[in-house]
């Protein structure tokens, strides 16, 4: 090759470098149009360049055309075998369609024929994460702490996969350790409000809520579980007022308008309470709603009409332990000790009853009946 050949390719080179870098800015700024513009015209100059093939599968995919993003990384790989982002590509595209079996073959191929990368470590984590599969996520997770323990997209994701599983120390252990490097993460602060809730430690889960809410006022989430951890230590008029605000960001919100009711009714504002639960009743039907409105019979002293309203909600859904503590207590409020005995009876024929009502006052009082009419 002469001098003047050299100089000819190191300008198309440097040419469709320059093409290609302006391409990728555009991409980065969301200027889909003139970065298309950019790919194609790279590809008219050299149609296998793998940039413009993976750029042109980069764009397709941010078009959410994933077909069309598939046939770009498809052709790139065609020609460029080992070309990472072509293979990151064309699994994310699986993964963006939900095809998590599909991207999970393609990112262990990659594994499998290269060193460890976080980022495929991780993409492979949150996709059996996605399919349920506990032990295969965490374990890739746990490779990732290997090469990075303090790698935020890991330790978020792998708190996460506890919280699924109801594991929420495990949960709490991680994202503790997320704090520790970005202490304002809105997302993280919520999600220790909500291991908290799930825990039952509500007031530490009001710590959490209100930190998230210094940062976001109007975050509907942490404004959810503030309210919910209100509810959880009976201070029924913090939890309205957050009720009522979640109202205004939401205001056709029928488990929000259920709750409010909640609150109103524990705080004996009856009528107040039924407006709300009636609200929510006409957006769709809601079953704690019309729990709702029974209670307030109850509360009225309307016994008969309480009885006939809680004993359908209950012959719907045998398993609330709500309603049977409700359905007795109205039984034994109009002296009608027989019947809460025939009640209790049935529910204790159900298998396993005995052993959920153990050490209540439900199963205490089921004895006492049983003495006394057996």
């Amino acid at each position: 090759m002469n001098t003047t050949e050299e100089k000819d390719l190191d300008d198309k080179i440097n040419s469709l470098n320059r093409i290609s870098q302006e391409g990728y800015d555009l991409l980065k700024r969301n200027n889909l149009k003139a970065a298309k513009e950019k790919f194609l015209e790279l590809l008219e100059l050299d149609p296998k360049n793998q940039y413009g093939l993976v750029g042109m599968g980069d764009l397709s995919r941010k078009e959410n055309n994933y077909k069309e993003a598939q046939k770009y990384y498809q052709e790139c790989l065609s020609y460029h075998h080992e070309n990472k982002y072509a293979v990151i590509g064309l699994a994310d595209t699986y993964r963006d369609a939900k095809e998590y079996d599909k991207a999970i073959r393609l990112w262990e191929h990659f594994l499998a024929l290269n060193e460890p990368d976080i980022t495929v470590l991780i993409r492979l984590a949150d996709a059996y994460r996605k399919l349920g599969n506990f032990e295969n996520s965490k374990n890739f997770y746990l490779k990732v702490f290997d090469v990075d323990p303090r790698n935020t997209y890991a330790l978020t994701g792998i708190g996460y996969l506890f919280f699924d599983n109801k594991k929420y120390n495990q949960a709490l252990q991680y994202w503790t350790k997320m704090l520790e490097i970005e202490p304002d993460n809105l997302r993280i602060l919520t999600a220790i409000g909500n291991c908290h809730r799930k825990r039952k430690t509500f007031e530490q889960g009001i710590d959490f809520f209100k930190k998230a809410l210094e940062l976001s006022p109007d975050n509907f989430y942490a404004l959810y579980g503030l309210a919910d951890c209100y509810r959880g230590v009976l201070d029924h008029n913090e939890s309205k007022n957050v009720w009522r605000q979640l109202l205004k960001i939401s205001p056709t919100n029928k488990v929000v308008m259920t709750r409010l009711g909640d609150a109103l009714r524990n705080l004996g504002e009856l009528d107040e309470a039924e407006k709300y639960y009636s609200k929510a009743l006409q957006i769709a039907d809601d079953y704690y709603a019309e729990i709702g409105l029974a209670l307030i019979l109850k509360e009225r002293r309307e016994y008969s009409k309480a009885l006939d309203k809680m004993m359908r909600l209950f012959n719907a859904d045998k398993s609330n332990f709500r309603l049977v503590n409700e359905i007795t207590d109205t039984y034994i409020a109009i002296g009608d000790r027989l019947n809460a005995f025939k009640f209790l009876s049935d529910v204790f024929k159900e298998k396993n009853s005995k052993t959920i009502y153990q050490n209540t006052k439900v199963l205490d009082l089921y004895e006492e009946l049983v003495k006394e009419f057996q």
